[in-house]
């Protein structure tokens, strides 16, 4: 994200384990040894039968929604968040809205959520729990972040969202050169998953975005199959932490 950095990684170490193949063509620049292993978030894991229906209702439609795993973002976005819930409980009578949270701030949000008295509001910080709620959604609402990763090797459709303080945004903007803030769309050079960041990150602009994909199947078929074409040239045919291992032994 930033190139520069590859210099002042190259002084202090010999050999690096890279997460995703495009990063490849940074450090190979700079002759640096490198190897491709792949991301653990991407590995297909087996997981085990759980009746999420003891934690949610029957026949609802799910949306998960991530709010972030630090304090700060969480205050930023869940009033954002749920104004956005309001506004889709306007139009749609039968859905959940799940916040995936962290144990440590499950509280946090649950706070939010009671203040609102949205009725159709419900929060995990199991991760088992929140793997199954995620295949069972119909979209996700997330932060920008690595959770967008996991969103997309689950195929469900989302929108990321992103918003910090001004002064903040034009630091990072001054220091990160890439012209998109998704790992996804970064890879793909083009905006397949919606990325609605700083003033951009409203109720109105939310629910106007989630209520398109949920109006037009196609577009949700678009999206994802787009996703999964990525994420195939992203992914390795074995363990990311056997090719990791593998690397290490042939470099020591």
């Amino acid at each position: 994200w930033r190139e520069g950095r590859v210099k002042k990684i190259k002084q202090f170490i010999d050999h690096i384990l890279l997460l995703f193949s495009f990063e490849k063509k940074y450090f190979e620049k700079e002759n640096m040894s490198c190897e491709f292993v792949g991301h653990p978030l991407l590995q297909n894991k087996e997981r085990s039968k759980i009746d999420i229906n003891q934690v949610i209702g029957k026949n609802k439609a799910l949306i998960s929604v991530f709010a972030g795993s630090r304090k700060s973002e969480i205050i930023v976005l869940m009033p954002i968040l749920l104004e956005f819930i309001r506004l889709m409980n306007e139009k749609y009578t039968d859905m959940t809205y799940v916040f995936h949270s962290t144990k440590q701030y499950s509280q946090l949000i649950q706070t939010f959520i009671d203040q609102s008295s949205l009725p159709n509001c419900d929060i995990v910080s199991d991760d088992k729990i929140k793997s199954h709620i995620l295949q069972k959604s119909i979209f996700a609402v997330a932060k920008s972040g690595t959770v967008s990763l996991e969103i997309s090797n689950a195929k469900i459709p989302s929108i990321i969202l992103y918003k910090m303080g001004f002064i903040n945004f034009l630091i990072v903007k001054s220091l990160v050169k890439t012209k998109y803030a998704n790992i996804i769309n970064f890879a793909a050079n083009e905006e397949i998953i919606p990325e609605l960041l700083q003033s951009n990150c409203n109720s109105k602009n939310i629910f106007k975005h989630v209520s398109n994909f949920l109006e037009d199947p196609n577009k949700i078929k678009e999206q994802v199959n787009k996703v999964q074409n990525v994420l195939n040239k992203l992914k390795t045919n074995g363990s990311s932490s056997e090719l990791a291992s593998l690397s290490l032994n042939k470099f020591l």
